[in-house]
């Protein structure tokens, strides 16, 4: 995007603005006094000044522009007070022009609507004192071009900086939509690869002996179908240490469950490791008949909940209790940082 300098369009407009004084200053012998013209030229100058400050907002604050419009009432009043509307005044007539470049610089300023107000005030005052054929000879209808120039200009810019911007947000969202489209189809990838890997094996196998598998080889499948259902439920929650402690624990009867529900998407590197060893951990320190490892919920300070189950002692069922409640055998809350959190049976 081409941009214009600040400090350059500022220099340009206060070049224009000390033109009108000096050609005001010029032309102060022809009033009948220079008094009121010599005002008009500090009100002026104080109007412009505060209209240039280099520090101020791109959109001028209400009052200046009221200020302005009223500054663009008032220098007519003045200036022509003290001269004939009937006969040419030249130079001294400076404050169409000046009149003119400040509502510019209103309009400019995305104030559109107070510089035609000032712009109207000055045709019609030059009307009313001049006639309307000096609207003409005394260039009142080029300051209102260059207002009408002014708003246009700015409308046009406001529009194309508000595109611009749209257009940025929808290359960002288009941007992101494709990163999150890549990340989607790599790990799709990664699961795949880990997939096929752990049951390539198997399947060969399978069609090596025609299907026919001994109880020893179908125990086998079950444990890698297990294993491909952990791939996919699981997601983050696996490293090789997890895998090889969840493979043990289900060789020794238990039943372990992975659910990663995307709430430590954001855990990566060292830390992401750190929890998945501590769940290795876990899972290889517990005697648990069922073996339940989900992420926790969005905003918690706990990565990962582990909760490991075992059936209640059978002679319980000798003293009447028909449908004994498993005991909690591990309740394990693994934090987003190292230090851990711990309790035995509940």
């Amino acid at each position: 995007m081409i941009t214009v300098p600040r400090g350059l369009v500022l220099s340009l407009a206060a070049m224009f603005s000390a033109y009108h004084i000096v050609l005001g200053f010029y032309s102060l012998g022809q009033p009948r006094s220079p008094v009121p013209a010599i005002l008009a030229l500090l009100v002026y100058g104080v109007a412009t000044v505060l209209s240039l400050w280099p520090t101020s907002p791109m959109r001028m604050p209400v009052w200046l522009a009221f200020f302005n419009v009223a500054v663009c009432a008032m220098l007519p009043l003045l200036v022509g007070s003290q001269l004939d509307g009937s006969v040419d005044n030249g130079y001294a007539t400076w404050n169409v022009a000046a009149v003119g470049t400040l509502m510019t610089i209103t309009a400019t300023r995305r104030r559109p609507g107070l510089a035609w107000v000032g712009a109207a005030a000055l045709v019609v005052h030059t009307i009313f004192w001049a006639g309307p054929a000096a609207l003409g000879s005394m260039g009142v209808i080029g300051s209102v071009v260059w207002v009408a120039v002014a708003v246009i200009l700015a409308r046009a810019l406001a529009k194309a900086g508000r595109d611009a911007r749209q257009y940025a947000l929808a290359e960002q969202e288009a941007t992101e939509w494709q990163a999150a489209q890549d990340a989607h189809l790599y790990e799709r990838q990664v699961r795949l690869a880990q997939t096929i890997r752990l049951a390539a094996p198997m399947l060969r196998r399978i069609i090596d002996q025609g299907g026919v598998l001994n109880d020893e080889q179908r125990q086998e499948s079950r444990y890698l179908e297990a294993a491909v259902r952990d791939e996919i439920r699981g997601r983050k929650l696996l490293n090789d240490a997890v895998r090889d402690a969840i493979m043990a624990a289900r060789r020794r009867g238990a039943i372990v469950t992975l659910l990663d529900e995307g709430s430590i998407d954001d855990i990566r590197g060292a830390e992401l490791e750190s929890v998945l060893n501590t769940l290795a951990t876990a899972i290889d320190s517990t005697l648990a008949d069922t073996i339940i490892a989900r992420t926790a919920g969005d905003g918690s300070a706990t990565a990962v909940t582990v909760v490991g189950l075992s059936s209640a002692d059978a002679k319980l069922s000798a003293l009447g209790q028909e449908s004994p409640e498993p005991e909690v055998h591990l309740w394990l809350e693994i934090p987003r940082n190292p230090v851990l959190t711990s309790s035995g049976p509940g």
